[in-house]
């Protein structure tokens, strides 16, 4: 699959204002030269674009997922790839990680470029879990705890345990063995 062309960090400056403290972003106001248009029309489309739009929030739209997103030059894009562009200079190479979990806080300080293994050892712990932390489970036919955790591309099983405690204690210590995010596991 391709990879789309994103719009120059050098221009998104030019179109948007960001408080890197907040993640928060509103439009600057835009120059005619900006506007593609019959040279008659440039002049009145600007006019109505800033009346509308400078000063504005943008990427504000929050998805069903948690993401905010908002278009610029007509493409979508995820408000936090934006701030992280804007405050790196640069678009990151892969995936953005919210440090503390929740999508919608797009604060610079939040945001940090990983791959998406690194992302997946930042996950929140499934809505299914029972035991109340990622790896643990109760394993009727054993009739203990067992923890397990995915790490290196292969599921590892890590014991069976009589108490929780137990299990719950090798799950954490397997995490910080495979570098996991302390985040790891947390409920949101």
């Amino acid at each position: 699959m391709a990879k789309r062309k994103e719009v120059s960090v050098r221009v998104l400056r030019r179109l948007i204002e960001c408080d890197l403290e907040t993640g928060l972003m509103k439009w600057r106001p835009r120059p005619t030269w900006m506007f593609n248009a019959a040279p008659d029309q440039i002049g009145r489309i600007a006019k109505a674009w800033n009346a509308q739009f400078a000063g504005k929030a943008c990427c504000y739209k929050k998805l069903p997922n948690g993401y905010l997103v908002g278009s610029i030059m007509n493409k979508t894009y995820y408000a936090h790839r934006v701030v992280y562009a804007l405050g790196m200079g640069k678009w990151p190479e892969s995936q953005i990680d919210h440090i503390n979990g929740i999508r919608s806080d797009n604060r610079f300080s939040n945001l940090r470029a990983v791959t998406q293994m690194e992302n997946s050892r930042n996950m929140r712990r499934s809505k299914a879990n029972k035991s109340g932390v990622t790896g643990v489970f109760w394993n009727k036919g054993h009739q203990k705890w067992t923890a397990h955790i995915r790490a290196q591309k292969q599921s590892r099983w890590l014991g069976n345990f009589a108490r929780r405690e137990d299990a719950i204690a090798a799950r954490k210590a397997a995490e910080r063995k495979y570098g996991f995010h302390p985040n790891h596991g947390r409920s949101k």
